[in-house]
């Protein structure tokens, strides 16, 4: 039984890194899986890896979910030619995460691979092959993370407002310029006006 060990990198963080393991006839979701735990994300988002050359150029393109769009409703759709700039189509091979197995894509002794999770609020991580090593351990023991340096930043959240929630102006400069100006004799003919009315 044969296992990868990788390094994961993260360049919004100073020596973020994570070294992990997983065997080589486990599939890109569990890999998936692996890294959200030990990296710190909440794992509720899309994620999609590229298996890339030695100069990190995307080749195939791995998804959680299939993002084909070869269904029945296409043609429903404007066409675009692959050489069009407004396509949003990949023209990467296109591969589902729970069906692609890692040693299917692996194919050089130091294969990269970007993750990327969170298409709304990317964010991107570089990661590389250091080993392929023979085990005699139990399945269960895989996958695992060997090494943790540094964490994610946590972003703080904006306060959400609620019904219950009352703008108070006690700042007197805002009320009076509210207020500027108003003076009650302004609107004394009013009552005098509907009388005739």
């Amino acid at each position: 039984m044969y296992y990868y060990k990788f390094k994961v990198y993260y360049d919004e963080v100073d020596d973020f890194v994570r070294d992990v393991e997983i065997l080589a006839n486990d599939n890109f979701e569990s890999f998936h899986h692996l890294l959200y735990e030990c990296i710190g994300l909440k794992g509720n988002e899309l994620a999609c890896f590229s298996i890339c050359d030695p100069k990190w150029n995307k080749q195939k393109e791995i998804t959680l979910v299939d993002m084909s769009d070869d269904e029945a409703g296409e043609s429903d759709g404007p066409e675009y030619n692959d050489e069009d700039s407004f396509s949003t189509k990949s023209n990467l091979p296109n591969f589902v995460m729970k069906d692609a197995l890692l040693k299917d894509f692996i194919t050089d002794p130091h294969q990269h691979i970007i993750y990327e999770y969170d298409f709304m609020e990317p964010k991107v991580f570089y990661i590389e092959l250091q080993k392929v090593l023979k085990t005699d351990e139990d399945a269960s023991k895989f996958p695992r993370c060997t090494f943790k340096s540094k964490e994610m930043p946590v972003v703080a959240k904006k306060p959400e407002l609620t019904e219950d929630d009352e703008f108070d102006f006690e700042d007197e400069d805002i009320h009076d310029e509210f207020n500027d100006g108003y003076d009650e004799d302004d609107f004394s003919g009013l009552n005098e006006l509907d009388q005739l009315v």
